[in-house]
């Protein structure tokens, strides 16, 4: 890969960076060259423009190709670099869960990539164009349909290979193995060597009071391990719940010490009761954690350890909105009109990302306060929302904005 080369541009406020490079720098290393340079505005906090037409990319300011080369290697070790055997032969696989993997053709290896990057975000709206496999002719489909070989000889002929050269043993297709299956377990039937099984005499008992029962009778380890239906979801059943156990525990030492808490004595806390890992943790800690000077106090910042931590999904991010939400809008609602100035407090220290927030504004639900409140916090949260939208819309290529994704958020 060559080194990165960039030329200034313009004076006074119009001045801006022009790489001249990127194109090969960024087929070096097989990503999209606007992948880069959108990695360079999201960390020098400058407006970009990507042109591929006319192979020209931008950034707003002057930045020397030194300071430039520094960055790119922080891009190389997020979004390139394999995080099992360190070789850049990677490609980004994006989930259907908004995940993004990287695929090494070196160690075989699928590697996560960190999704609070809002790099992340843009590359999930803007996935990798994939190669598109060739097609196999009509005259090649033919002559396979009539049973001939790329060589024109037939299966049998060629010692029935397959097209990686392995001889096929029983020299028939699933479709006949299907069919000899079938029939092998149909005579087996007939003749009666297939003892018939009564319902009651294999049935368990699958009421909820029988499979508590029984997790009762589990090692303590077990029951850590085991997500019993019920226990966690967002309508736990039982006041005396680990969330319930965990929400008072905190207030309670709060209580104690003049309203602060120690972050490594909750996490120890969460582990005691098995929750560690749970989303619904999240919104209890949200509701618990915080109280009415949540910014006066900057106590978001104090705790962004703890949750960073704690948050590793998006499912664990709208949990922690979710309870962010019912703290606002029940439990202390003279704090919804500071709604914008919490969320972007989660933004900055990156509790949730850009397209969580988002998905979350867009809809008001009924999961976790009344519909009524919730649309009154999204409305307060509208400033937030809009500036998000915003900026998004700055650092889009060429004004182009980026195509909505489907909410499956809760009317």
């Amino acid at each position: 890969m060559e080194r990165l080369q960039s030329k200034i541009e313009g004076k006074g406020n119009g001045i801006k960076s022009v790489i001249v490079n990127l194109s090969s720098v960024a087929h070096s290393l097989s990503r999209d060259p606007a992948y880069v340079v959108k990695f360079f505005g999201f960390e020098l906090g400058a407006q970009v423009t990507a042109n591929p037409t006319d192979d020209r990319y931008i950034i707003n300011g002057a930045h020397d190709a030194t300071k430039l080369q520094e960055y790119l290697d922080t891009f190389i070790n997020k979004f390139v670099l394999c995080k099992q055997c360190k070789n850049p032969e990677t490609d980004l696989i994006v989930q259907k869960d908004g995940s993004i993997l990287r695929d090494c053709k070196a160690c075989g290896q699928r590697t996560d990539v960190e999704n609070r990057h809002k790099l992340s975000s843009y590359i999930v709206k803007n996935p990798p164009k994939r190669e598109k496999r060739p097609k196999i002719s009509s005259s090649k489909k033919s002559k396979k349909s009539n049973g001939e070989g790329e060589n024109g000889n037939s299966p049998k002929d060629s010692g029935s290979e397959d097209h990686n050269g392995d001889v096929d043993a029983d020299g028939g297709s699933d479709d006949e193995l299907t069919k000899r299956i079938n029939a092998e377990a149909k005579e087996l039937a007939a003749n009666g060597d297939a003892p018939e099984v009564k319902d009651d005499e294999w049935a368990v008992d699958m009421s909820e009071e029988a499979i508590k029962a029984r997790a009762k009778n589990l090692p303590d380890d077990l029951k850590r391990a085991l997500v019993i239906e019920g226990e966690d979801d967002d309508e736990a059943e039982g006041a005396n719940n680990p969330y319930d156990q965990l929400g008072s525990w905190i207030v309670a030492q709060k209580k104690e010490n003049a309203g602060e808490i120690d972050d490594i004595e909750v996490y120890k806390k969460t582990q005691e009761l098995g929750i560690e890992k749970k989303h619904k943790t999240l919104q209890v800690l949200a509701q618990t954690l915080f109280d009415e000077n949540i910014i006066k106090k900057n106590q978001v910042k104090k705790h962004a350890g703890l949750l960073k931590k704690m948050i590793t999904s998006d499912r664990h991010q709208k949990a922690f909105l979710g309870g962010t939400e019912r703290f606002v809008g029940k439990d202390c609602t003279k704090l919804i009109p500071t709604i914008p100035t919490i969320l972007m407090a989660y933004y900055e220290n990156d509790l949730a990302t850009e397209e969580t927030i988002t998905k979350w504004g867009s809809r008001a639900s009924k999961k976790y306060v009344d519909v009524q409140t919730s649309k009154k916090v999204r409305k307060a949260a509208e400033p937030f929302l809009k500036w998000l939208e915003e900026a998004d819309e700055d650092g889009s290529d060429n004004g182009e904005e980026d195509e909505d994704e489907d909410d499956d958020g809760d009317e």
